[in-house]
């Protein structure tokens, strides 16, 4: 899975936030908001990956145990296919 090519992301006052340029715009014309490591998940979204390759590197960065990692990157996922579904963020293989 992947981030769509056409977003960019930004810190803005300590968050971050991704939103569409050029063509996507049309299908995606809101912002998605996200902390540090929302931020660290979505830049390791931009090359093509699995959802155990970033477990394993969220855990790694942070330092904490791989069962936390499994549940904060499930979390983020899952917003990203259930919030944003009709927008089409992710690529999925």
């Amino acid at each position: 899975m992947k981030i769509k090519r056409g977003f960019v992301l930004q810190q803005v006052s300590g968050s971050y936030v991704a939103c569409a340029t050029g063509k996507l715009t049309r299908q995606f014309s809101g912002v998605v908001r996200m902390n540090e490591v929302g931020a660290f998940i979505w830049k390791l979204l931009a090359a093509d990956t699995t959802e155990a390759m970033i477990v394993d590197k969220v855990a790694e960065a942070y330092n904490i145990e791989k069962e936390i990692a499994e549940r904060d990157v499930s979390a983020f996922l899952g917003n990203l296919r259930k919030e944003h579904r009709h927008r089409c963020l992710l690529r999925c293989r």
